[in-house]
């Protein structure tokens, strides 16, 4: 088991530049989830790591030692893909084997690895079969246990979920956080699920048009975000963005409305043009309200709903409304936004306005 180091990784291809100096460092055992939107670089910073994407610039270490330009066979990592990629003529125990008998790997350790990862993905009595008997979680299990029994120091997924259904992905998302915390593996896996990532993660990368906007936990980031790309992409409904300007006795004058609200940070210049951010369920319905709204949508989810509310003025929130099942279309909600619940950014560089001293 090895830990991973990027130093100043960029990627071109002919005069674009597509990864810009990324640097990241991966404590041995973690498991690291990359997600960003489509586009971003994830999955060609992984095709990086593996080895089957040249480096343009910068470094990659694993364990220590600099593989930048190593063979992707002898970094001693082993990928996932989305797609399966099982050979459909051999059976389960040929396909998790059959990287172990290109390597000569002797037929008894083989087949001890096999019947051990086997067990560990309960695939002991599909050894004999063909991936066309097979579901689409258990061939995604056998793709996963071929990479195993490589023994690798890294384990590298790139979108491995995509290609299952919802209930399934929910179930394989739990089996793979149950498998990485028994072979305390360090992993990196790309999605463009913020789901996945919330939920695997010991640490999220979010990026963003090739660089890395902010890496954290997942509630870290979730409670903490640094810049209002990451408020925003984590999430679902995202954060609630409203446009503001500070005014002289500290309040936040809402753009378009005559309503202020009670600013979270005290001291900043009147006039400064800040972007409010609150969480669906931080809004609070209240009898002394900051704002109107007309519920336009209403989703019940069963344990929660949401209500998506907005006013004449152009204002438009998500609220959580928990036990509130009364609430229609139509329906008048009188909102608070507590000001120990918001968070400030800058409206131009869209980075954090945080209280001095914090």
């Amino acid at each position: 088991m090895g830990g991973l180091s990027l130093s100043g990784v960029s990627k071109r291809f002919a005069e674009t530049e597509i990864i810009h100096g990324v640097s990241l460092d991966v404590e041995p055992g973690a498991l690291v989830v990359f997600v960003g939107p489509s586009g971003c670089g994830k999955s060609t910073l992984l095709r990086m790591i593996a080895g089957l994407e040249t480096v343009s610039e910068g470094t990659i270490s694993i364990g220590n030692q600099d593989v930048t330009h190593v063979d992707p066979a002898r970094r001693g990592v082993a990928m996932v893909f989305q797609s399966y990629a099982l050979f459909p003529h051999m059976t389960v125990r040929q396909n998790m084997g059959f990287g172990m008998r290109v390597r000569h790997v002797p037929r008894r350790e083989a087949e001890a690895r096999i019947l051990g990862v086997a067990e560990i993905l309960q695939l002991t009595h599909l050894l004999d079969r063909k991936p066309a008997q097979l579901s689409g979680g258990q061939r995604q299990r056998v793709a996963i246990g071929r990479a195993i029994v490589r023994e690798p120091r890294i384990f590298l997924f790139d979108e491995p979920l995509s290609n299952l259904d919802a209930e399934l992905r929910v179930q394989m998302r739990i089996e793979l956080a149950a498998l990485h915390d028994r072979l305390k593996a360090t992993m990196v896996y790309v999605t463009h699920d913020q789901v996945e990532a919330m939920t695997l993660a010991d640490r999220i990368v979010i990026l963003n048009a090739g660089r890395i906007e902010q890496v954290g936990t997942p509630l870290e980031l979730y409670d903490d975000p640094d810049n209002l790309f990451v408020a925003g992409f984590l999430g679902s409904p995202r954060m609630n963005l409203l446009n503001a300007t500070v005014t002289a006795d500290d309040r936040l004058a809402l753009e378009g409305l005559p309503a202020t609200l009670a600013s979270p940070i005290q001291g900043l210049a009147s006039g400064t043009r800040v972007v409010v951010g609150c969480r669906p369920e931080h809004i609070e319905l209240s009898d002394n309200p900051d704002l109107r709204l007309q519920a336009r949508l209403v989703e019940h989810l069963g344990g929660t709903s949401f209500a998506y509310a907005d006013d004449s003025g152009g204002i438009s929130l998500a609220v959580e409304i928990r036990d509130r099942r009364h609430i229609r279309v139509g329906s008048d909600l009188q909102v608070a936004l507590p000001p120990g619940r918001c968070l400030l950014f800058d409206s131009g560089t869209g980075l954090r306005i945080r209280q001095t001293g914090h």
